[in-house]
């Protein structure tokens, strides 16, 4: 009995045929089809649980969105008669101004000419300083 499973087993074994095995990547950052790109891709942003702040959706109403559209507005308009009234005659005036809740203070000094700009209500402040 041995001998004829040992005989079976070595003439399955002279007709088998087998194959060279090779592997392909699936990523195409490492040789892999770049097709798969998009999937993998997709896959990844599934799979992520991190959420990037700036990618928010913004839940303000069109009112609001629009009122501080209107105030940027005004506002840039406002910083710009005042920069026509400071540097029409190419010289900018020391001296202290408010527009709102914004408080303009424009001084010289050692580093140059020193605009500090306030924010009254909340604090934040912004020096610019125009170098000589």
């Amino acid at each position: 009995m041995k001998t004829i499973l040992s005989i079976v087993i070595f003439v399955m074994s002279s007709i088998s045929f087998g194959q060279q095995l090779t592997y392909t990547p699936k990523n195409p950052a490492f040789g892999g089809e770049t097709f798969n790109y998009q999937w993998l891709l997709n896959s990844a942003n599934a799979q992520n649980s991190f959420k990037d702040a700036s990618l928010q959706i913004d839940d303000r109403s069109e009112l609001d969105l629009f009122a501080e559209s209107l105030n940027r507005q005004l506002l840039s308009q406002i910083s710009r008669a005042l920069i026509d009234d400071q540097f029409g005659d190419g010289v900018l005036e020391p001296g202290t101004s408010t527009f709102g809740n914004l408080e303009l203070e424009v001084y010289e000094s050692s580093e140059g000419l020193v605009i500090n700009v306030l924010d009254i209500t909340t604090g934040e402040q912004t020096q610019i300083v125009i170098e000589n």
